[in-house]
């Protein structure tokens, strides 16, 4: 009998388990500095709560500073964040509770599901909820309306201090036109701005039309509020605001129980108060334009509230002449076959000389849509997948752990002030040298700030591209090809079109791709 020697193992193997990545996400709702020193204290709680522990892996921290919780769309970093959640960088959330994530039941209950089905549970630290342990979705929504009732009752105060305000004329406006400066409340007239509102009422009523009106500033290189370019839609806000008269009305617009702006028809009250602040415009003059621009819109049939300016196709403002950068405008042409729908270059329209490309019609589009969709899906596997891979590849790690550096100094920054803040209190440090150093260190937290929205900034077009390639690739994997063009895709998965002949377009895709097609 063969003898067999037993070989001991003196180092047994251990599965190593995979850290789960643990992202957080605080907001403080006002810029004050109280708020933001709460938000320096959730930031540091966080991180050190996140890296204490073994089984979990810092995935970063995000958080919105100044911005109301009502809305999460109005929440950039939230928004971020979820978008790194679905580029599969994130596999645990917590929060302090349900009223920082959102105050705002639906959105709260979106957001929620929309991790829940990327297999990414929420834990809120102050109700004690994981919602990846939760057998129904009723306590959350039953906490959920206690916030959105919290917020509801907040806005209510707000409102009922801002009528009072509008009724004895003690508002302060929070929306300076053009044209104008505030101080201490009071609207003070800028010069040269004011020569230029001027011009825009002589210029309507010497009958010119807004859009010649817009160029004719742009050529000039006149610069609008912000620096912005002029638009039509700039020239007619200017000319129907009241403000130019020196007069005020109160409670143009107002906000509904979904946190949603509407324009006050009606609705609410509205409040007017003459001779507000000097006047740029006399009120004949400002009559006289309110009444051009009606009967021009009058003769053009157009009635206030029309849709005629609203984009009704999926192609309107999408499709680019590439030869000009102009977008292109739906016609109906004639032909001795009968009429047919067309986009056209409005360069070319208003002149042939400055752009030469010619129209195309919409049903070749359509057509070359539904042929490039077809590609794709026949052939994703040598598309999508490798440039999915690519995508990914170029991850944004590095920019991960130097905004995670930023932070940290950012915390680091926070904690010298309070240090600097208590020497002076007990007399060590004088006020002048206090100033001087709390100064330096404000000046570098901005800097800090200002290099972490940048690299967010980077990114969030990684993570989107990331994103909306694996939902072309998705769809691609999964559906028949299709028999004719499908409006909803195109709006899904498209950016805009590129018209580089009248035989040429390209489909510039949300994923970052753009796919050729002759017509």
């Amino acid at each position: 009998m063969k003898k067999v020697t037993k070989i001991e193992n003196n180092h047994p193997s251990k599965a190593v388990k995979k850290k789960i990545r643990v992202a957080a996400y605080c907001r403080v709702s006002t810029a004050s500095d109280a708020q933001l020193e709460s938000l320096e204290t959730q930031k540091s709680h966080y991180e050190s709560y996140i890296q204490s522990r073994e089984d979990w892996e810092f995935a970063g921290l995000y958080f919105d500073e100044g911005i109301t919780g009502t809305k999460a769309d109005k929440r950039p970093m939230l928004m971020q964040m979820i978008a790194d959640c679905k580029a599969k960088k994130i596999d645990f959330v917590i929060t302090k509770s349900i009223s920082r994530f959102s105050r705002n039941t639906t959105d709260c209950l979106e957001l929620v599901r929309t991790l829940l089905n990327l297999n990414i549970p929420v834990f809120f630290e102050k109700e004690n909820i994981n919602t990846g342990s939760m057998e129904s979705e009723l306590f959350l929504s039953i906490l959920s309306s206690m916030a959105e009732g919290e917020s509801a009752s907040i806005a209510e105060n707000n409102k009922w201090s801002i009528k009072k305000r509008f009724e004895n004329g003690t508002y302060k406006l929070g929306c300076v036109p053009y044209g104008y400066s505030v101080t201490d409340g009071i609207l003070e007239i800028i010069p040269e701005e004011a020569k230029v509102v001027k011009r825009i009422f002589s210029s309507l009523l010497g009958g010119k039309g807004t859009d010649a009106i817009a160029k004719e500033l742009n050529a000039e290189h006149i610069p609008a509020r912000k620096g912005n370019h002029w638009s039509p839609a700039t020239i007619r806000g200017i000319i129907a605001n009241e403000k130019y008269t020196g007069d005020c009305i109160f409670q143009k617009t107002y906000t509904d129980d979904n946190f949603n702006r509407h324009t006050n028809d009606g609705v609410l009250d509205q409040y007017y108060m003459a001779n507000h602040h000097e006047a740029i415009i006399s009120h004949e003059d400002f009559e006289a334009a309110a009444a051009l621009i009606e009967q021009r819109a009058a003769e053009k049939g157009i009635d206030k509230g029309n849709p005629k300016y609203q984009q009704r196709y999926a192609f309107s403002g999408k499709i680019i002449c590439h030869e000009c950068g102009n977008t292109f405008r739906r016609r109906i042409h004639s032909s001795t076959y009968g009429k047919y729908a067309a986009w056209c270059c409005n360069t070319h329209i208003e002149d042939t000389n400055k752009c030469s490309m010619l129209f195309i019609r919409d049903e070749d589009i359509k057509v070359a849509f539904a042929t490039v969709l077809n590609k794709l899906i026949y052939g994703h596997n040598l598309v999508l997948k490798p440039y999915l891979q690519a995508s990914k590849h170029n991850s944004n790690d590095a920019n991960i752990l130097r905004i995670q550096q930023l932070e940290s100094l950012l915390e680091q920054n926070a904690e010298q002030r309070e240090t600097l803040h208590k020497l002076m209190g007990q007399g060590y440090i004088d006020q002048i040298l206090y100033t001087q150093e709390n100064n330096a260190l404000l000046s570098q937290a901005d800097g800090y700030r200002q290099d972490i929205e940048v690299l967010n900034q980077f990114m969030s077009g990684s993570s989107t591209r990331i994103y909306e390639t694996e939902r072309l690739l998705h769809f691609c994997e999964h559906e028949d090809m299709l028999k004719e063009y499908d409006e909803n895709l195109f709006e899904i998965f498209v950016d805009h079109i590129e018209v580089y002949s009248r035989n040429e377009i390209g489909f510039v895709m949300k994923c970052g791709l753009t796919l050729k097609e002759m017509i």
